[in-house]
């Protein structure tokens, strides 16, 4: 659906992105992550046409973003952090100007906008002038005014900003039903809303992707090793003997922490070369008498992974200025 081929966008002899790479599958709900200045917003505003790349090619359903610029545009929706609205319209008359922009045929007009004041849950609000929404509002508007035209290509920029917690679990649910029909390439700074709307994630940090993975697989792509923390009823030397004995174990530490029951320890163990160790650890200490008051695997979080990833003692000598040089080409189908 999407492809950024060795995109690179150069700001005054500095660069902004280097040699992006990547590509979306339909369907996909893609996490976009990075510190300030990494490049998030300049390659959005790149893959949507309001920037050009300095090199590298941007397809849309095969459509290249250069030779075709309206009939991949046409394709895209576009939420940017704050909404495009117009406080003085009412609802229904901006999702009719933005439909016509979009070139919704007239005779469908009616239908669609129907449609997403239905999906976004702004029935009722119809007649009632946009300055006058609330912020959640305001935002499920952006989000219908993104999808009016039914675009194949979502890209969402930091869509729960500013938002209480309810309405971010609203938004956070409408995204996910969004991603039944669209793919979807959300920009966030809330890593949890990572692990709770997307099937895989990026990391761009200094202009460059460092990371493309699953969630679930992040912790094996980072060298992660399998650790599991152990609360264990019985002789704090022989558990911990009987575990360093088991030959896929490397390190048995006890852990100093409190609360834990009168008679347990609480042990982490480390094991060689990334193996499961807990079916072993089980049986052995079945076989022992010990019981095991508790057990569970130990991982990197995303927030540990994200900091790992782009957490520099160095200052970064190029970063993404806070704002372009270039002025984005106007045109009927931006």
């Amino acid at each position: 659906m999407l492809e950024v081929k060795q995109v690179s966008k150069l700001y005054e002899n500095k660069r902004g992105v280097h040699n992006i790479d990547f590509s979306m599958s339909r369907g996909e709900i893609v996490g976009f992550l990075g510190p300030n200045g990494a490049g998030k917003t300049t390659t959005m505003r790149m893959i949507t046409g309001y920037l050009n790349p300095t090199k590298g090619s941007i397809l849309v359903d095969g459509l290249s973003m250069a030779d075709h610029p309206r009939k991949a545009r046409r394709k895209i929706g576009y939420l940017p952090e704050t909404p495009p609205l117009y406080p003085e319209m009412t609802v229904t008359s901006y999702l009719k100007f933005v439909a016509s922009l979009r070139d919704v045929p007239v005779r469908e007009q009616k239908q669609r906008i129907g449609e997403v004041i239905e999906k976004l849950g702004l029935q009722g609000r119809e007649r009632q002038i946009i300055r006058s929404l609330s912020k959640g509002y305001k935002q499920r508007l952006g989000l219908a005014q993104a999808i009016v035209h039914k675009p194949d290509l979502l890209i969402l920029d930091e869509p729960t900003s500013g938002l209480d917690p309810k309405q971010i679990i609203e938004i956070r649910q409408l995204i996910r039903e969004l991603g039944e029909n669209h793919t979807v390439l959300i920009s966030t700074h809330i890593l949890p809303e990572v692990n709770a709307i997307c099937n895989r994630v990026l990391i761009i940090n200094q202009g460059v992707i460092v990371l493309d993975e699953h969630p679930d697989r992040i912790g094996g792509t980072m060298g992660e090793t399998f650790e599991v923390s152990l609360e264990i009823k019985g002789p704090k030397e022989d558990v911990m003997r009987e575990l360093q004995e088991l030959p896929d174990v490397g390190v048995v530490k006890e852990l100093d922490r409190e609360r834990v029951e009168a008679g347990a320890t609480l042990l982490q163990v480390t094991a060689k070369d990334r193996t499961d160790i807990r079916e072993a650890v089980f049986y052995r200490m079945a076989e022992r008498g010990y019981p095991i008051l508790g057990m569970k695997k130990e991982s990197l979080s995303l927030e540990d992974i994200f900091l790992k990833l782009t957490t520099d003692e160095k200052q970064p000598e190029e970063q993404e200025p806070a704002e372009p040089q270039e002025e984005p080409e106007v045109e009927k189908n931006a």
